[in-house]
């Protein structure tokens, strides 16, 4: 294969490819074979920048021929990817005493000596490393004393270069250019470039390469000047002019906020280009639809004006807020300029999220007063609670909260259904707040360990020392984990039309199914809104919160006797069979997976003195009994004790109830609909097959009883959840009677690692930081050890039952890299809070899309 060469000279048809000369090199060519106003420009490979670092110039480059007197060129950064970034860009070279007197004739001497002054003022700060707040203060101080005379401040300039360096200015261009070169050579090899460009994602030992090009100088006696804008909405994705110009100006001028700057399009906040120099916007407006064309994608242009001629320096992608993404998307396709397949490859499956829930305006300040872990995406503000009751009265006077606590409790969901968002001092990526936030799309921060709460004294204690009181106003973004001081400017989410053709389109590519987790019927009518495949997990426990079933639940706990706990699970049973009834009513036709009782029973208990002297006056027991049942069922370790499975097997009644609750209301459903009702009935934290012999042999016992007492045949069946690593590691023994697997990945990551999901927040972010972890392994699954027990549990299950279905109902199955995962592991679903759903079947379809390229479809 023949060598790139290391200079090539950007004319049509020039084969510039982005791995070898980087992306805006690339696109340049694309510009210019297009026909586009592009001022000459030359590509330096990636390779060539490398050896200029190293001192090795190349010999007579293309470019050389060029420097000559009275032109003036540009050196511009072009990495391997834009994201990366790199050195700003050095204008002017070539700028010497000669070119100046040629420039004058043209532009005047004024305008030619503030040319030589930008130039030296560059040169000397980033080639030659002079001191910039030095130079700063010497330009005040010129045209403090002697007015914005530019020859007199040339003079000084000059002056100060060869004090402070002993030699004049030089006045050779090829020096120059050398010289320039190798110092943004340098800088990009620099450790400060490597920290900024390997925080981007770029590997630290990524490559660029830079463009030397010809200079449109934006000064001159007609129109003339600089800016960036482009034609569309960087927050809808609607046509709209977006920018700034200013005249008699060069590269970054127009946003550097020194005054002078005009709006590209008219708008009432000031002067724009579009009335001042309505040919140029006009021009400008018909060359942003070539380069849409070109490049396929909106862009944002960045420009130079000479005389009223525009000049296109750069044509990048067009900023957008993850709402406009899918709108820019849906436009693109449906002009013809892309697929429908590109169109979802283009699109960040979190990008989603913006559409989904509130967002704080980008244009609003931010009062920056903590960070915590990013547990639910959205924005909200309201006045600080710091208890479910307190939560529960501000709703009910209309008046907003954010519900504050040490961590969440299963008793606290109703006050969490009252705030607007939540704020918790421990907890991690998938603790009870977490879980429940994502759940009702409020947004949630967890894990701000640099809080100190008072409960009692109701204050929170801020790093900084100042403390706030009850009542006192925050914003929570919840996709940064930022809390912020006061109210701050919220953007409505819009599922508009573009919303809706786009995941169509991601209905159509993907394989896996998408379900959704839900606890309620009102959890089960947001899911269908969001069109998923079915329910893959309903948390039976959440159902049992409410006040006239907790005491049911207490009394069923504190029966001494099998009578008296068979009569309150007798209670229990209709208040069941209505939810479950619903849920089916509403996820008509679709399977729903039932998750049996899960948590411990003491999580039922009172945990304070008062809720335990209320609970005595309504059982009319007394309070010693109480607080010795409490001590009965305590224990060392909850989450690995007496629950799941293990409750099921001591305490019967419970499933039996749970079970009878399921079929007799399928068997009500499925008569009222005329259409068939598929439960699921999971089996939490098993780990031996012969506990789920156990189960399901009492579940199909239940099953019969009821086929026989109403006459209809509900198609079900009993699975198990795989959330320990003995239940993956005897997948094929457990699925002898499981007829489907739904790996608990919260769980089981917890038990992989013998960390605690709700206080791995107070050290994870320090271990990501330090490289321990590459990734939050409760936020992305952790491919070589957990998904290393997803594929053996598959493997092993499909060897004994190759029927098996499988799935995954952790908060994982809201994570695109997860999702990525689960499609390769041939996994039947994934399933997640409904607010997710839409970025599980993003990332779903990007998977298969990519999947059918690899196979070469």
């Amino acid at each position: 294969m023949a060598r790139t060469k290391d200079i090539i000279e950007i004319t049509p048809g020039a084969d510039i490819p982005a791995a070898a000369f980087g992306e805006r090199a690339s696109g340049l060519a694309e510009l210019v074979t297009a026909g586009m106003p592009v001022p000459t420009a030359f590509a330096v490979s990636i390779r060539a920048v490398h050896k200029i670092a190293l001192r090795q110039f190349p010999k007579n480059p293309p470019f050389a021929k060029a420097l000559e007197p009275g032109r003036l060129f540009s050196v511009r950064r072009s990495p391997a990817q834009r994201e990366w970034g790199g050195p700003r860009a050095v204008l002017n070279i070539g700028m010497n005493d000669e070119t100046r007197d040629v420039l004058a004739k043209s532009l005047g001497k004024d305008a030619a000596n503030d040319l030589y002054c930008r130039f030296v003022r560059s040169y000397s700060i980033k080639v030659a490393r002079l001191d910039e707040d030095d130079l700063e203060e010497l330009v005040e101080r010129e045209f403090t004393n002697g007015g914005k005379d530019n020859a007199k401040l040339l003079a000084a300039l000059l002056e100060f270069y060869e004090d402070e360096l002993g030699e004049v200015f030089p006045q050779e261009p090829q020096v120059q250019m050398q010289q320039v070169l190798r110092a943004m050579a340098l800088m990009w090899e620099g450790t400060t470039a490597r920290i900024l460009r390997t925080a981007r994602g770029a590997p630290a030992d990524a490559g660029i390469g830079f463009i030397v090009q010809d200079m449109a100088l934006g000064l001159g006696r007609g129109e003339s000047g600089a800016g960036s804008g482009q034609f569309v909405s960087v927050a809808t994705g609607e046509t709209a002019p977006h920018g700034r110009y200013q005249s008699q100006s060069q590269g970054h001028d127009a946003i550097s906020g020194r005054g002078g700057e005009q709006y590209l399009g008219k708008d009432p906040r000031g002067p724009s280009l579009e009335e001042n120099a309505p040919e140029v916007f006009d021009r400008l407006k018909a060359l942003s639809v070539q380069a849409r064309n070109i490049r396929r994608d909106e862009v944002e242009l960045q420009f130079t004006v000479q005389d009223g001629e525009v000049w296109v320096l750069d044509a990048k992608p067009a900023d957008r807020s993850g709402r406009a993404e899918v709108v820019i998307a849906v436009k693109l396709v449906e002009d013809g300029l892309i697929s429908q397949k590109e169109a979802l490859l283009g699109v960040a499956p979190r990008s989603l999220t913006e559409m989904l829930h509130r967002q704080i305006d980008p244009k609003a300040e931010r009062a920056l007063i903590l960070n915590g872990i990013a547990a639910s995406p959205g924005a909200a503000f309201g006045r600080i609670v710091f208890s479910a009751t307190a939560a529960q009265a501000s709703a009910a006077k209309e008046e907003p909260c954010i519900l504050v606590r040490p961590e969440t409790t299963p008793e606290d969901i109703r006050g969490m259904h009252s705030a607007q968002g939540i704020l918790t001092e421990k907890g991690g990526i998938t603790s009870h707040a977490a879980v429940i936030a994502r759940g009702l799309g409020l947004p949630c921060i967890v894990g701000a360990s640099d809080i100190h709460l008072n409960p009692k004294k109701k204050t929170m204690l801020l790093p900084d020392g100042r403390k706030l009181r009850e009542g006192d106003m925050i914003t929570l973004d919840g996709t940064t984990g930022e809390v912020l001081q006061g109210t701050t400017k919220l953007v409505e989410p819009d599922l508009g039309g573009a919303f809706n053709t786009f995941m169509d389109w991601a209905d159509e590519y993907r394989g896996l199914g998408i379900r959704a987790n839900v606890d309620t019927p009102t959890d089960a009518r947001l899911a269908r809104t969001f069109r998923v495949d079915g329910v893959g997990l309903c948390r039976t426990e959440h159902m049992f919160f409410e006040p006239g079933r907790l005491t049911a639940m207490r009394e069923m706990i504190f029966a001494d006797q099998d009578v008296d706990r068979q009569a309150a699970l007798d209670r229990l049973l209709p208040m069941q069979r209505n939810d479950f009834a619903e849920l089916f009513e509403v996820m008509a036709g679709l399977p729903v997976c039932i998750r049996l009782l899960d948590p411990p029973l003491h999580e039922f208990l009172p945990q304070t003195s008062e809720e335990t002297r209320t609970l005595a006056e309504a059982m009319d027991l007394p309070l010693p009994k109480i607080l010795q049942r409490r001590e009965e069922l305590g224990e060392v370790n909850p989450m690995l004790g007496m629950r799941g499975v293990r409750l099921g097997i001591t305490v019967p009644g419970i499933y039996d109830m749970q079970a009878r609750a399921i079929f007799e209301a399928a068997s009500k459903v499925q008569k009222k609909l005329g259409a068939k009702v598929q439960p699921e009935i999971m089996v939490p934290l098993v780990s031996a097959n012969r506990e789920v012999e156990v189960v399901k042999g009492r579940v199909d016992a239940v099953a019969a009883e009821v086929r026989r007492a109403t006459g209809q045949v509900i198609e079900y069946s009993v699975g198990v959840m795989v959330e320990t690593p003995r239940a993956a590691i005897k997948a094929g023994h457990i699925a002898e009677f499981g007829e489907f697997l739904s790996f608990g990945t919260n769980d089981l990551t917890q038990m992989a690692y013998g960390l605690s999901r709700d206080d791995a927040g107070r050290f994870m972010r320090d271990y990501v930081n330090l490289g321990v972890f590459s990734e939050d392994p409760f936020h992305s699954i952790d491919l070589d050890a957990v998904g290393e027990l997803v594929l053996m549990a598959v493997e092993r299950a499909r060897r004994t039952r190759p029927d098996i279905g499988l799935g995954l109902c952790g908060e994982h199955g809201g994570d695109p890299d997860s999702v990525f995962f689960c499609h390769k592991a041939g996994l039947d679903y994934v399933s997640c809070s409904a607010y997710r759903t839409p970025v599980a079947r993003l990332a779903a379809a990007q998977a298969a899309i990519l999947d059918s390229y690899a196979q070469g479809e």
